[in-house]
């Protein structure tokens, strides 16, 4: 099971909306066929994995990190695949929670006569499957915010530089970091100031991830390097309050998806969008700035995942803090995370913590 949850994580970034799901199939303690959810969603990995082991994979056990599905869609339910080819087990963590499958999968697999157990590996399926799930589940992606900063938590100068702060390693890790999520997200300030591409580069990457502008339409040059070329770079969606449209026109007459949501005071409702970006069939969004948009998801309490890059330097007050004002007055009102992981990159720091939801 662990390793159909590491070839299922090989799809994290390229199959939305689909989940990414790995499947290994054993017979006699030998492996004799494996796979993982393809490109854009199709094949499935119990389709890989079975088409890999033949006829050796009549009387097999079957590990698939998520329930098979059970309904007709691009490809035929691999509920019905596991049982004409003859397994005698397979074994699930998890029941997935779709309502098109919701346990019919597993109900199906059994009426057939296949032995079917289901919780092994359960708490790494539901962290390798978080996005997913919580689309299915709330309606909405998964939120990584990630952050490059100095030790005393700047951003940036107080002239707005900000190249580079960590070191080429940190920055490798940070690309891996945009091929695992189905998106890239900053805020308009962040566009004005950096004009960044957002592409993952150096990684062999043929599937780009959906770069997404939040906001300030109208104060974005619709000559920016993020609409350079949409067609190979990937596409760019611009998320704007509804009655800020015609501002936005020039990016739509440039390639750019108009995303339109609520807005309060000029600043657009981050939970409505979450909930829009979740129509569309994202489960994994990494923001990777400014302040402000950092400071919006952190209040609204939508960041599940926190990295955050420590560079051995210091700019002082003056510089930019890496998130903005959340008029938090008392400490039991602050974002409480969870460490879950720490290690050195390069000569930086790398933390990742994870939403503390003990409450």
């Amino acid at each position: 099971m662990a390793h159909a949850l590491a070839l299922g994580r090989r799809g994290l970034g390229r199959v939305w909306p689909n989940p990414a799901v790995g499947c290994v199939i054993a017979w006699d303690g030998r492996v004799v066929g494996r796979g993982w959810t393809g490109d854009g969603g199709t094949p499935h990995a119990e389709t890989r994995a079975l088409a890999q082991a033949g006829h050796a994979a009549r009387g097999a056990t079957a590990y698939v990190s998520l329930e098979p599905c059970a309904h007709d869609g691009r490809t035929p339910p691999c509920a019905d695949a596991l049982i004409e080819a003859g397994l005698a087990r397979v074994v699930v963590p998890l029941e997935d929670p779709d309502g098109r499958v919701a346990g019919r999968g597993i109900e199906r697999l059994r009426e057939a006569g296949i032995t079917v157990d289901v919780g092994l590996l359960a708490g790494a399926a539901r962290d390798a499957h978080a996005g997913f799930l919580l689309r299915v589940t709330e309606g909405r992606p998964l939120v990584t915010l990630k952050v490059a900063v100095t030790l005393d938590g700047r951003i940036a100068t107080a002239t707005g530089e900000s190249r580079w702060i960590t070191g080429k390693e940190a920055r490798r890790v940070s690309h891996a970091l945009r091929m695992s999520h189905d998106a890239v997200m900053v805020g308009a300030g962040t566009v004005r100031i950096d004009d960044p591409d957002l592409t993952v580069r150096g990684m062999g990457v043929v599937r780009q991830p959906v770069r997404i502008v939040v906001g300030g339409s109208q104060s974005i040059p619709p000559q920016c390097r993020l609409l350079e070329n949409v067609e190979d770079a990937g596409p760019v969606w611009l998320a704007h309050g509804q009655g800020a449209s015609e501002g936005a026109l020039p990016w739509k007459f440039v390639g750019a998806d108009l995303v339109p949501v609520p807005a309060s005071e000029g600043q657009v409702d981050v939970a409505c969008l979450m909930q829009e970006l979740g129509a569309r069939g994202l489960t994994r969004v990494l923001c990777e700035g400014g302040g402000a948009l950092a400071a919006s998801l952190l209040s609204a309490g939508l960041v599940d995942r926190l990295v955050v890059f420590s560079a051995g330097k210091v700019l002082g007050a003056e510089g930019t803090p890496s998130v903005g004002a959340l008029g938090i007055r008392q400490l039991a009102n602050a974002p409480e995370f969870e460490l879950t992981e720490q290690r050195r990159v390069g000569s930086d720091l790398m933390h990742v913590w994870r939403r503390d939801n003990s409450d």
